[in-house]
């Protein structure tokens, strides 16, 4: 038998937050609205509270527990918090999963389909109760309000990302959280566009001008009107054409009296 030597007891009385393993590279399966199933790579973050009176934790049975880890469902993700919590003796788990997901995006115009990559996150807790936060960052276009008006032609427009983060009592689809993002655009972003998409896009745009203030001012009133949302949190930062800056702007759950 060899001696345990993190499960030795510890004289400094110190408790320690968040005690484990970050940037593990895992596989996963993500459950897809259109297709089904869709397999990724995740960069995994799995931690513990660490009681005062122990020493260390086992860092090889975080691997062990995410091994058990199936398709991705909040279930699942519980599920995985309960045995870290009982095979480390701990009151609370946390576990991080950032990885890109595949939306396919018809041209407007064309129709040709391709896929638009989202970086995500969900980031699950559970003490007494299970809580899960998504993430998903979305590409989107915007044109200058501002621009637009004061110019003899033209106007500056450019790519933006849209941040959505939101805690749910039921299930929200990255899809759902895509369209979400691309009601406080302009326009939105596709991976392939021929002549006459190309046209439409840009046109869209002109025809719908939008300051950071306005996109994610639309995008609350999305998420607000959804019941299965508890909290969210959207920003929108652009990246601005003409300026060495970009323009961001915040808004979280709570606003509304």
């Amino acid at each position: 038998m060899l001696k345990d030597v993190q499960g030795e007891g510890d004289f400094r009385q110190v408790p320690l937050k968040n005690v484990g393993i970050r940037n593990l590279r895992w596989p996963l399966t993500m459950k897809d609205r259109e297709k089904g199933a869709q397999n990724t790579v995740a960069v995994v973050s799995m931690a513990v509270d660490l009681p005062h009176d122990m020493r260390g934790t086992h860092m090889s049975r975080f691997v062990e527990c995410l091994s058990a880890l199936g398709p991705i469902t909040p279930y699942a993700l519980e599920h995985i918090l309960d045995e870290l919590k009982e095979k480390l003796q701990a009151e609370r788990a946390a576990l991080e999963l950032e990885f890109p997901y595949f939306v396919y995006k018809k041209a407007p115009i064309s129709g040709q389909s391709a896929p638009l990559d989202i970086n995500c996150r969900f980031r699950a807790e559970k003490g007494n109760l299970f809580e899960l936060y998504i993430c998903a960052e979305v590409p989107i276009h915007t044109l200058c309000p501002c621009s637009r008006e004061i110019s003899n032609y033209g106007a500056h427009n450019q790519r933006a990302v849209a941040r959505i983060e939101i805690r749910s009592a039921e299930m929200v689809w990255i899809e759902e959280m895509v369209a979400m993002a691309e009601a406080g655009a302009s326009s939105p972003i596709y991976s392939l566009l021929k002549r006459p998409d190309e046209k439409y896009v840009t046109e869209r745009a002109y025809e719908n001008p939008r300051f950071v203030e306005d996109a994610v001012r639309e995008i609350a009133l999305k998420l607000e009107s959804d019941a299965r949302i508890k909290w969210y949190r959207a920003t929108v930062d652009s990246i601005e054409s003409i300026h060495n800056h970009n323009a961001f702007a915040c808004v979280e759950k709570g606003w509304k009296v």
